[in-house]
C-alpha cells in the first residue's frame, strides 16, 4: 500500500526532530497538504484585500476568489452555490439551522428525532431549541454492531415530527448511514432531515441533491482544510425561507432607524467579514481530495480498517466497538488500561490517537464504557501507522503487566 502516495504532500506528518509522526487522529481534524497551505498563504499575503465592499481591482479579484470557493464547495457535495452559506463550522452550521428555521417552524408539541450515536453538535443545538419552544426529543436506537437503526426510525416517526437530524459517518463508530432511506423515511411523515456530514465528506462520495437531505453540515478542517471554517448546504426554497440568525455588515440590503431589509440567501447568513483567506483554502482543500477521488479515498482507508481490526481481534484483551465496514474509525477498548494512558504512551511512541468521550457521550452510556481510545485514517496514512499503533498497545500492556 502506498498510502495513496501522498504522504509527502503533507508536512505535518514529521517529528520536531523529523521522525515519523504516526498520525491516527484524522477524524478530530486533518493535516493540511501543502496544496492547501499554498493556497491560504498565498491568500493571506499577496492577493489578500477584503470582499464585496472595495471597488479597487485587488478587493474585486479576491471577492471573484471568495465566490469561487464557495462554488468549488458546494459542487464537491453535489449542490449550487446559492445553496452554501458559509459558517464557522458544522457545529455553527447546525446552530443556524435550529435558530433560524427551527425557531421559525417548530412549535410546542413538535417533535425532532436524533440517534443514540450522535456527536454533541447535533445534540445540544436541538435540545437548546426543544427547550426555548417546548418541543420533544426522541431518541433513535441502534443496531447491534452500531448503525442507526433505520428500522426502529420508521416505526418512532410520527406527523408530529418536523426534524430528523443524523451523522452521516459516526466519529466513534464510523458506522455509515443509508442517508436517502433516512431522508425518504423523514418526508414520508413530512419532517425535514439535517445530515452531520463531518465525517462523510473526506471519506464518501456525496451528493446532497442524489440524497435528498434538506440540511447538510459539514467542516473545512477535516476535510483538509483550514479551521474556522465549515458550511451549511440546504435546499433553495428552504433557505430562501429562512429568516437570518445574525445581523451586522455583509448581510443586509438596506439599514434605517425604522426598517432594515436582507440581502438573499446565502449573504444574508454571513453577516460581517466573512473568513476570506479560509474560504479560499476550503475550495483548495476540495480540489485536492477531488483529483485523488473520493472512491480511491474510502478503498484505501476501508484497507487500512480491515488490517488494523484484524491486528486488534488478535488480542483477546481488546475489545473492538462498530461495524466491521467502519468508514475510516476504528475505536476500541483494552481491559484494565484507561484509553488516556494508552494515548499517553503511544504518544512516546510518535503514535496520535484520540483517547475520550469523542464528544458523543451518550454513545458512551450506551456502549457501557467511560471512553474509548480511536484510531482514524486520512489520505496520508498507510501500514506503517497501524503497524506503529500495535507497537505501542502491545508495549502498553507490558508496561500495565
Amino acid at each position: 500500500m502506498a498510502a495513496l502516495a501522498r504522504r509527502a504532500d503533507f508536512p505535518g506528518l514529521v517529528t520536531a526532530s523529523g521522525a515519523a509522526w504516526h498520525y491516527l487522529d484524522s477524524a478530530a481534524t486533518a493535516q493540511k497538504p501543502q496544496a492547501v497551505i499554498d493556497a491560504a498563504s498565498r491568500a493571506m499575503g499577496r492577493d489578500y484585500a477584503t470582499v464585496h465592499r472595495g471597488v479597487y481591482a485587488r478587493s474585486a479579484e479576491m471577492t471573484l476568489a471568495y465566490e469561487a470557493a464557495r462554488r468549488r464547495v458546494a459542487q464537491f457535495i453535489g449542490g449550487q452555490e446559492d445553496e452554501l452559506v458559509f459558517t464557522r463550522g458544522a457545529t455553527e452550521a447546525i446552530n443556524l439551522v435550529a435558530q433560524s428555521w427551527g425557531l421559525a417552524n417548530l412549535k410546542s408539541g413538535d417533535r425532532i428525532l436524533l440517534s443514540e450515536l450522535e456527536h454533541h453538535s447535533n445534540i445540544v443545538p436541538w435540545q437548546m431549541l426543544a427547550e426555548r419552544v417546548g418541543a420533544q426529543i426522541d431518541v433513535c436506537p441502534l443496531t447491534d454492531d452500531g448503525r442507526i437503526d433505520l428500522d426502529a426510525a420508521q416505526a418512532i416517526l410520527t406527523s408530529d415530527h418536523k426534524l430528523v437530524a443524523f451523522a452521516h459517518v459516526s466519529n466513534v463508530l464510523g458506522s455509515v448511514l443509508d442517508a436517502r432511506r433516512a431522508a425518504d423515511l423523514a418526508h414520508a411523515v413530512g419532517a425535514k432531515i439535517l445530515i452531520d456530514g463531518c465525517q462523510a465528506v473526506p471519506r464518501l462520495p456525496v451528493d446532497v441533491t442524489a440524497l435528498d437531505c434538506d440540511f447538510y453540515a459539514f467542516s473545512a478542517h477535516k476535510l483538509y482544510g483550514p479551521t474556522g471554517i465549515g458550511a451549511l448546504w440546504a435546499k433553495a426554497d428552504i433557505l430562501n425561507a429562512m429568516p437570518p440568525w445574525q445581523g451586522g455588515g455583509a448581510m443586509i440590503d438596506k439599514v434605517t432607524f425604522a426598517r432594515t431589509t436582507y440581502a438573499p440567501a446565502p449573504q444574508r447568513f454571513e453577516a460581517g467579514t466573512p473568513a476570506i483567506v479560509e474560504a479560499i483554502a476550503f475550495g483548495a482543500a476540495c480540489d485536492y481530495v477531488s483529483a485523488i477521488g473520493l472512491e480511491a479515498i474510502h478503498a484505501h482507508e476501508a484497507e487500512l480498517v480491515a488490517q488494523t481490526r484484524d491486528a486488534l481481534r488478535q488480542m483477546n484483551d481488546i475489545t473492538l466497538f462498530g461495524p466491521e465496514d467502519s468508514a475510516g474509525i476504528v475505536s476500541f477498548s483494552i481491559d484494565g488500561i484507561h484509553p488516556h494512558d494508552l494515548g499517553t504512551i503511544l504518544d512516546e511512541e510518535n503514535v496520535a490517537i484520540r483517547a475520550g468521550h469523542h464528544c458523543a457521550q451518550p454513545l458512551m452510556d450506551k456502549l457501557g464504557v467511560p471512553a474509548t481510545a480511536r484510531a482514524s485514517f486520512g489520505i496520508y496514512s498507510d501500514e506503517t501507522d497501524v503497524a506503529a499503533l500495535v507497537r505501542g498497545i502491545e508495549r502498553t500492556k507490558r508496561i500495565f503487566g
